[in-house]
């Protein structure tokens, strides 16, 4: 294992104690750890990024309010990473060392949509005579928060060696939250009570049927494993992993992508797949040899499998979750949108108090709905503006060798799966999985000109 990844490791654990130590009452404990870990993001700001990868499954979960005020655990971590960065580029330019700040083809595109995604929706409830209220501003910090992470990873992973270790780091973290969605859907006692201790509401305990993990959310775990999935395909290409290391991860990954329970999840396998054929043909052939490896992986997935399939009964034939959320959109969200409202936007908030007693709030899920009701077709165009240039960026990186096209060949996984599955949700903005997202869009398109010929060795045939 890279000592450096046991590093970030550490300051994971550091984060944690800390977070702990709040929860415990002892701020000073915490306020110690957290200005020992704001001086060694300043010294190696690269350090926070790795610590923020380490912890993101596990704090990403945690709800506002719950360990912090105001904040999840980590946006807080996000925020300290940011400022202990900005800190220490500050210092060294005082003593004379130049900014790494270089304008790319994707940032113009980047920024519209970011700003369609915030400033406009608030502007727009102005222009129609709305006060916006503190929900609404809430609801416009994701994006921000997920921008604030692709300029610290983009100003802080600089080489190839730390973007292999940003990728281990994410797939390894990946394996683990397969692990969790095994063990929970299997019902094994410990995992099951620790996440109805920490990582669920106290009115709604974790379920069996489906792997909401640490994340809280079984799309979002789904999301997070499936990523992690296409980059150890996209390294064992490129010979970056090892052929037990590829073996290990590739088999947890796998297994907990049937764990998660979510037919999302299995559709962008199945999408994951044929995008992988299509950009590594030579797979096609290979891929015969990896038959006999699903049959005990579907072994461990049937009883989720057949759970989740136990939906399609009744009178109506479809799960009732499916029927809720059609029900909610019909009814809730679209007069709302057809009402004019996809011209400019609804509103920043799409979560809205339910109309009957057994829930209190309703959510929009459906991803380019989403769209329409935060920012009308303003934020929608903008959105296509951004996919379009991103998708530019990741064919032109995609056969990039070494870190940095496995990240570029991973997007283009993640990308796809986000333009197709935002037909029934918004996947870019989940927690956990938007953040990796991100995390790719600045490791593929943050690498310039002269970094490209900093490359790995020359792709090795492997078996995959």
């Amino acid at each position: 294992m890279d000592p450096v990844v046991l590093v970030a490791a550490g300051g994971g654990m550091v984060v944690v104690l800390a977070l702990s130590s709040v929860v415990g009452g002892r701020a000073a404990v915490a306020a110690v750890a957290a200005g020992g870990f704001f001086a060694l993001v300043a010294w190696r700001p690269v350090a926070g990024t790795y610590v923020y990868l380490v912890t993101l499954p596990f704090l990403a979960g945690l709800g506002r309010d719950r360990v912090l005020p105001v904040f999840r655990p980590n946006e807080a971590l996000l925020l300290l990473c940011i400022a202990a960065a900005m800190t220490g580029g500050y210092l060294r330019y005082l003593n004379g060392k130049p900014l790494r700040l270089r304008f790319r083809p994707i940032d113009g595109p980047l920024a519209a949509f970011v700003l369609l995604s915030t400033l406009w929706p608030i502007t727009s409830m102005m222009l129609r005579g709305q006060t916006p209220e503190l929900s609404d501003m809430m609801a416009v910090l994701p994006i921000c928060k997920l921008v604030g992470l692709l300029l610290l990873v983009r100003t802080t992973v600089l080489n190839e060696q730390q973007r292999l270790r940003c990728i281990r780091i994410i797939m390894w973290t990946a394996a683990v939250i397969a692990v969790l969605a095994l063990l929970q859907t299997r019902g094994f006692g410990p995992v099951v009570s620790l996440l109805n201790t920490f990582w669920s509401p106290e009115d709604s305990p974790v379920t069996t049927d489906r792997g909401t993990t640490t994340l809280g959310h079984a799309i979002a775990t789904g999301d997070f494993i499936t990523i992690g999935l296409a980059l150890v395909i996209a390294s064992s290409v490129r010979g970056i992993l090892g052929r037990r290391e590829r073996i290990v991860l590739g088999s947890f990954l796998a297994a907990g992508v049937l764990a998660s329970g979510q037919f999302s999840t299995w559709i962008a396998a199945l999408l994951s797949v044929v995008v992988i054929l299509c950009r590594y043909p030579g797979l096609r052939r290979r891929a015969v040899r990896l038959i006999p490896v699903t049959v005990p992986l579907l072994i461990v997935g049937a009883p989720v499998v057949s759970a989740r399939l136990e939906g399609f009964g009744g009178e109506r034939g479809l799960p009732i979750s499916w029927l809720t959320r059609w029900d909610n959109i019909a009814s809730v969200y679209w007069p709302h949108i057809a009402d004019w409202g996809f011209l400019i936007g609804v509103s920043p908030n799409s979560v809205l108090p339910a109309p009957d007693v057994w829930r209190e709030l309703l959510y929009l899920e459906a991803g380019y709905l989403q769209l329409l009701w935060v920012g009308g077709i303003p934020l929608f165009v903008g959105f296509a503006w951004f996919a379009i240039m991103l998708n530019r960026q990741i064919r032109s990186s995609a056969d990039h060798p070494g870190a940095t096209g496995a990240c570029a060949s991973a997007l283009e996984v993640a990308w796809w799966m986000v333009l197709v599955l935002s037909l029934i949700d918004i996947h870019l903005l989940l927690r956990g999985s938007g953040d990796l997202i991100f995390t790719l869009i600045a490791i593929t398109t943050g690498v310039i000109e002269g970094d490209r010929r900093v490359q790995q060795a020359p792709q090795r045939s492997c078996v995959v």
